[in-house]
């Protein structure tokens, strides 16, 4: 790890905002996506078609 002197804090800290942002943004789209394809396939199947 490279020597950040008085900075390493902030650094750091803006690393690990940074990733957590990351995370949260992953986490909320798989999360969207299962859910729109759930009603999706309730959509067609009360459509009466076959879900892919």
């Amino acid at each position: 790890m490279p020597d950040l002197g008085k900075y390493q804090d902030a650094v750091l800290s803006a690393y690990a905002v940074s990733l957590l942002a990351l995370i949260a943004i992953i986490a909320l789209s798989v999360w969207r996506s299962r859910a729109v394809k759930r009603q999706l396939a309730q959509i067609e199947a009360q459509l009466g078609e076959k879900p892919k």
